[in-house]
């Protein structure tokens, strides 16, 4: 890892307006930016912005957009809640296409009603053919990176392999996030080859020592570095780099004592815990 590969996403910054985000991001160090959606469009009707404005904004600061997210992707329920969800998801991808070059659409998914007698097998296939199906209706230099554990369906990263091959799309594949990776049942031999062929995306963070099973997956979150974190991000991230991985590492944190500082601040602890790994 290098430093021209890293990345914070902005829901770390998630106290400041977007463009004092970009400002935050780019006086910290880091050189690329993965986006809080919602944050972008509010900057963007406040301020009676456009897309292009924002870019602009971006590219003033030296940034490249690598990525985004706002909501899971509906693939169960009924045909008008679904069309809704996948229009916001098009619309998304168009402000992210605007944004950026070959980006990352960051998704979770729901699952099948609680009463369904669809088999788990068969629901994740479902899955896997409704992100295809989204994926062919995106601006074509987007992808989708489905996060396992943001699913009540793809909760770890061997289901989520299952729904990417059921996809069997260029377009549809993973991201893989310290954070869920230690919430679920995810083991480090799960990080082959195989399964990084098809890795569009990584999140960076430490878990304070908790079980698993008992661990809040955002608010449970360390900074990397923080003598708190039990994860060796090391050694995970040597795995995934030994396996093929050639993309970004951008820092994903939910952390109210980060939120309570000015962005620069933040933004500057987030970087110097980036170039701890």
């Amino acid at each position: 890892m290098n430093s021209t590969r890293l990345a914070i996403n902005t829901i770390t910054l998630n106290q400041a307006p977007f463009d004092e985000q970009v400002a935050a991001v780019a006086a910290a160090g880091f050189a690329n930016i993965e986006l809080y959606l919602p944050a972008v469009k509010t900057w963007l009707t406040d301020h009676h912005r456009t897309p292009a404005d924002a870019r602009a904004l971006l590219d003033h600061h030296h940034l490249t957009c690598i990525g985004g997210f706002e909501a899971p992707v509906n693939a169960f329920g009924d045909d008008d809640a679904r069309a809704r969800n996948h229009t916001l998801h098009r619309q998304n991808a168009d402000l992210l296409a605007t944004l950026g070059g070959d980006t990352a659409l960051v998704i979770g998914a729901d699952g099948p009603a609680k009463d369904s007698d669809l088999r788990a097998e068969d629901a994740l296939h479902h899955l896997g053919e409704q992100l295809a199906h989204l994926a062919d209706t995106l601006a074509p230099t987007v992808r989708l990176a489905l996060e396992f554990n943001w699913s009540p369906l793809a909760r770890s990263l061997r289901s989520a392999l299952v729904v990417v091959r059921a996809a069997d799309h260029p377009r549809v594949g993973w991201l893989f996030d310290p954070a869920h990776y230690h919430c679920t049942s995810t083991k480090p031999d799960d990080i082959t080859p195989e399964a990084v062929a098809t890795l569009f995306h990584v999140h960076v963070d430490n878990m304070r020592d908790r079980p698993g099973e008992h661990s809040n997956c955002n608010g449970d979150r360390v900074l990397p570095g923080d003598p708190r974190g039990i994860l060796d991000l090391d050694d995970l991230i040597a795995r995934i780099e030994a396996a093929g991985y050639t993309g970004d590492y951008s820092i994903e944190m939910f952390d109210k004592d980060l939120w309570a500082l000015p962005a620069p601040d933040a933004a500057r602890r987030a970087y110097e815990a980036m170039t701890t790994l």
